[in-house]
């Protein structure tokens, strides 16, 4: 099996084809901090593109209220399972990938879901504490830690080393070379259901009634025209950002991904040990217990928390954190003038001017030209 290097690991892994990342790479941020878990990313996805006969059931976009929520059920703790001790010498990954760690004839490791895993999108909602589901199989516990949850909004990570890819015996599934999106060709698919088994993060559905898989494109077309994907610019808690990173020895300082990923190292794929180099990057939840948070998104979770603790004092990264959610255009490039962050698309148009403070006007109790009184300000 060819070698390629994945940098969230920090070390060469065995990939089944050789390392080839495409020219610029999708990418995605989500600050943990600020998800409210409204769904509206979820159902802007659904009322977009699965709301077909056969979709029922598939979310490509949904949000899970951690520790206990899964899409489906328990699909991070399986394959944690599967995966055995990960281990960090440091900055290394010394476990094994889902690559190294399969045997013959899978040479990925992975599970199939039971149909009945995929019954409750938002099984744990909410549930941190004193939890009444205790029954032999299920994967909600409790209580069994202090009170305390988050909201994790996922969708697929388009890895630069995809499991779906893989594991298709038709070849049926591709990276683009243009912009790292991974798709499915539905003509080539069998519905063998193999991308499935092999994703750890279940982001391929299988769709009973066309009798293929399916998964999210990233919004393609939008993503075309300059534009950023259904997911992100519905996002009212503005949590998402989404754009092109740069492959990891050519980083641009000036472009807010490359700098809240490779830079600042505030943003951290989600379960890098898996080994597929995720490109969702996730700001982690400040009030978290940090062994949790360095299982789901590795060595550099304590660094980051203290980063977007301190933000506030940090005007270069107070700007690109302010960037999202401010447009629909995707930004290529940021910098920080004065008290205003301002991005700028890939062909240096201005598209975003954010303050860095947001202005606070207060109106007087009493209009003197009128007499007339502000209730709300008294």
């Amino acid at each position: 099996m060819p070698k390629v290097k994945n940098w969230q690991i920090e070390r060469e892994m065995n990939y089944p084809y050789p390392d080839k990342r495409p020219k610029k790479q999708i990418a995605y941020i989500f600050d943990t901090n600020k998800c409210i878990a409204c769904q509206t990313c979820t159902m802007a996805c659904k009322t977009t593109w699965t709301a077909g006969k056969g979709q029922e059931y598939v979310f490509w976009n949904n949000v899970e209220s951690k520790p206990w929520g899964y899409y489906p059920l328990g699909w991070d703790v399986r394959i944690l399972n599967l995966l055995g001790a990960q281990k960090w010498d440091g900055k290394v990954y010394a476990g094994k990938t889902i690559f190294e760690a399969g045997s013959k004839p899978e040479e990925i490791l992975g599970y199939m879901p039971d149909e009945m895993d995929y019954a409750s999108p938002n099984l744990g909602e909410d549930e941190c504490k004193d939890i009444i589901i205790d029954v032999e199989d299920h994967y909600i516990k409790g209580p069994v830690h202090n009170n305390w949850g988050f909201y994790l909004a996922r969708i697929c990570n388009h890895c630069t080393y995809p499991a779906c890819v893989a594991a298709c015996p038709r070849k049926a599934i591709y990276k683009r070379e243009e912009d790292g999106i991974v798709l499915i060709d539905q003509k080539r698919c069998r519905g063998y259901r193999e991308c499935v088994r092999a994703c750890p993060y279940k982001k391929p559905f299988y769709n009973n009634t066309t009798r293929v898989s399916e998964k999210c494109i990233a919004c393609y077309p939008k993503i075309e025209n300059g534009e950023m994907p259904q997911c992100v610019v519905t996002c009212i808690g503005k949590i998402r950002l989404q754009g092109f990173k740069s492959q990891p020895d050519r980083i641009r300082k000036n472009n807010p991904m490359d700098y809240l990923i490779h830079v600042r190292n505030i943003a951290l794929p989600l379960y890098p040990q898996f080994g597929t180099e995720p490109n969702v990057y996730y700001i982690p939840p400040i009030h978290v217990d940090p062994r949790f948070l360095k299982q789901m998104f590795g060595h550099q979770a304590d660094k980051a928390i203290e980063l977007y603790r301190n933000a506030a004092k940090d005007k270069e990264l107070l700007g690109a954190l302010l960037l999202f959610g401010c447009t629909q255009g995707i930004i290529d490039t940021y910098r920080v003038e004065g008290d205003y962050a301002i991005g700028f698309d890939e062909k240096g148009k201005e598209i975003v001017n954010v303050p860095l403070i947001e202005p606070v006007f207060v109106r007087p109790a009493k209009i003197e030209a009128t007499g007339a009184y502000l209730y709300n300000n008294t």
